[in-house]
């Protein structure tokens, strides 16, 4: 459980988040941003190395030694480091980073869906916006259109017709794609999708509900079974969802 949480930390929050919103600091020429993102992501890296030093103590000991010519200086080998303790937290900031996150992958999730091609750029449009989220899509809207593949971002005060939306605290973040989709056609294809869901259930389902099945078949299978269901069960919520998704775009 320790190592998975670590793992979750490194590579869907550091390796997933922030090092991507840090590329166009350090391919632009602000030296100041620069150096403050490199020593910030030297403090993060050392951290990290300590946190992970318990599950892999070799590799960590070796990028501690590799990397001692960045940032703070160190005092001797990794293993006799103090284990990192949580010192230092800005609620704010967290509360807006948290926000960027949240309405990228909502984006993402939508597009992914509602099998929009990765080309494609649509518009993004707040409705309902309060002025403090109009100032944050303000300050991160380099980072939206890179990371969630978005045209101009704008403010409404109703969804365009064909959005896809997303609801995101007090606003919701729509995204007109009938010119990028054929709504028909991907209304049709998940209309079929979830029929052979339903059917790949049903069949499952009459399998584990088969007394003899389950007395007989090794645990193993009925296992394996089982686990088959769950993952079926849970695409047919993806399918549902995305369904209502184009279906509510094309009203």
């Amino acid at each position: 459980e320790a190592a998975g949480a670590a793992y979750r930390f490194v590579w869907n929050l550091f390796c997933d988040w922030y090092v991507e919103l840090l590329k166009p600091v350090f391919s632009g020429d602000d030296e100041a941003a620069m150096a403050e993102s490199r020593a910030t992501m030297a403090h993060v890296l050392d951290r990290i190395y300590e946190l992970l030093h318990p599950f892999m103590p070799f590799m960590t000991e070796e990028l501690w030694a590799q990397t001692s010519s960045w940032g703070q200086p160190r005092g001797g080998l990794l293993c006799h480091a103090e284990w990192p303790a949580p010192d230092f937290e800005d609620t704010d900031a967290a509360a807006e980073i948290n926000w960027l996150v949240d309405l990228v992958s909502g984006i993402r999730s939508v597009r992914s869906e509602m099998n929009v091609p990765p080309a494609a750029i649509a518009p993004l449009v707040f409705v309902g916006a309060a002025a403090a989220t109009r100032e944050r899509a303000a300050r991160h809207d380099p980072a939206i259109r890179r990371l969630a593949r978005v045209g101009e971002v704008g403010f409404a005060d109703a969804a365009p017709k064909g959005s896809a939306q997303v609801v995101l605290g007090e606003a919701t973040a729509c995204l007109p794609l009938g010119e990028l989709i054929d709504l028909k056609a991907e209304t049709a294809r998940l209309t079929k999708e979830l029929a052979k869901n339903a059917d790949e259930i049903a069949r499952i389902e009459k399998k584990l509900g088969n007394p003899q099945f389950v007395a007989k078949a090794a645990p193993e299978v009925v296992e394996a079974e089982r686990e088959k269901q769950a993952e079926f069960e849970e695409a047919r919520h993806r399918l549902e969802t995305a369904l209502a998704r184009v279906r509510d775009a094309a009203d």
